[in-house]
């Protein structure tokens, strides 16, 4: 097989069914949107390790956090148990110039000795594969890269142009087609485009999205644009939604993008801030929620499947929010005869108002596993000084607030209250 081909993320299924394992590349390299990413990955994976795919054979490694003489040790340390050996590291800093963070980017010497140690070749049995979300073609890594490597593109056009949107839509339809396949639904023709309106070009919200109609309709084989009306409409994707979302999922990265287009697009800071304010808020009450359930023991949702959080998560989770509703009545009831304004807004503390609708609580609640308690506090009293600040006093707010994304998205943990 020739090791310098570049495949298209709709046609991976088809070239690994006449691929030959024993011939394939040990150098892969995933870029474009994370969504196609893992579904590439999880194919080459499975295609690479066969019976194995579940076990030890695959080690992942996190890109900036590990130094590059640690995956190339990795790379070249063989295995007295098995006999394929794949090293996963996902959204390796290539193409990154220094930053400010904890987050380690190679220099150029170290980028150097990269490039010969896949010229010597990578051990046999021993596979390579590498993620990454943007690439800069221009650069000498890329080019080293594209020569002795299986590139798999999952780029997708972002203009506005027919033909963007229309390669945008052949995803979706495709993603619709294999999500919809595994649980034997039909998605009408309307309710595909009213779902496009609703969600936009986010293939996770999109995927999400489908998750639910299919848990809602139940045992009914279609779902119809009245089913895509009544369950998506309340979760229209609000710009700041994947803002929010992107914060949620510690993806620097992709947060900075958002906060950016935002800003590029008219939204006030302040505004953004707030966003950011009250999913913290959100999370903490998840925290809350979850440490009186487990009883101080993490729960460990980020392993857990949908329907065990919807059979033995999710009832707790109601329970919790029937005496949230019993306490705020009563907080309410004791300001009767002083000031109605303080009166506390039930829905904005509950955690699962629409216990049917339980797929947006299960992400929550896995995503709240991202950030410890202190984290999340300390992050609260940033964003409510930030707030203060910037209605007394001059500074660069975006700046300002453009740090507090990289640190609270850091493995390293946000520190501020100490500190200040």
């Amino acid at each position: 097989m020739a090791q310098n081909q570049i495949i298209k993320h709709n046609k991976v299924e088809h070239f690994l069914g006449s691929a030959d394992s024993k011939a394939f590349s040990n150098l892969i390299f995933i870029h474009g949107e994370q969504y196609l990413q893992k579904q590439a990955l999880d194919s080459i994976s499975l295609f690479l390790l066969g019976s194995n795919h579940d076990k030890f054979a695959l080690e992942t490694l996190e890109g900036g956090s590990v130094t590059m003489g640690e995956i190339i040790e990795q790379v070249s340390t063989f295995s007295f148990s098995l006999s394929r050996k794949v090293i996963l590291v996902k959204k390796i800093p290539l193409f990154q110039s220094k930053t400010k963070t904890n987050e380690i980017v190679f220099s150029q010497s170290e980028l150097d000795h990269f490039m010969d140690f896949i010229e010597k070749g990578i051990p046999e049995n021993h596979y390579l594969i590498l993620t990454a979300n943007l690439v800069d073609k221009r650069k000498k890594i890329f080019k080293e890269i594209k020569n002795k490597a299986l590139i798999i593109d999952c780029q997708v056009a972002s203009g506005s142009r027919k033909a963007d949107i229309d390669e945008q839509r052949a995803v979706l339809q495709t993603i619709a087609r294999k999500v919809l396949s595994r649980a034997d639904k039909n998605l009408e023709p309307r309710a595909f485009t009213s779902l496009v309106d609703l969600t936009g070009f986010d293939l996770e919200l999109f995927s999400r999205n489908l998750e639910k109609l299919i848990v809602y309709t139940g045992k009914n084989p279609n779902i119809t644009n009245a089913d895509v009306k009544k369950v998506i409409s309340r979760d229209k994707t609000d710009p700041i939604f994947n803002l929010t979302n992107a914060l949620m999922e510690k993806d620097t990265e992709k947060t900075l993008f958002y906060f950016n287009s935002l800003l590029n697009k008219g939204f006030h800071i302040l505004q953004l801030l707030r966003s950011m304010e009250n999913q913290i808020r959100k999370l903490i009450l998840v925290k809350c929620c979850a440490q009186q359930i487990s009883r101080s023991k993490t729960l460990g949702i980020k392993k857990m499947g949908f329907n065990v959080f919807k059979q033995s998560i999710l009832p707790k989770i109601v329970e919790y929010d029937k005496k949230t509703k019993r306490d705020i009545k009563e907080l309410n009831e004791s300001f009767l005869n002083h000031d109605s304004k303080k009166k506390t807004k039930q829905n904005e503390l509950l955690l699962a108002p629409n216990p049917k609708n339980a797929y947006p609580v299960f992400q929550t609640f896995q995503k709240s596993e991202n950030f410890s308690q202190k984290e999340l506090n300390q992050a609260l009293i940033f964003l409510s000084d930030m707030d203060y600040k910037m209605k007394s006093s001059s500074f660069n707010e975006k700046t300002a607030l453009e740090n507090f994304v990289i640190n609270i998205c850091s493995k390293e943990g946000f520190i501020h209250a100490q500190q200040n």
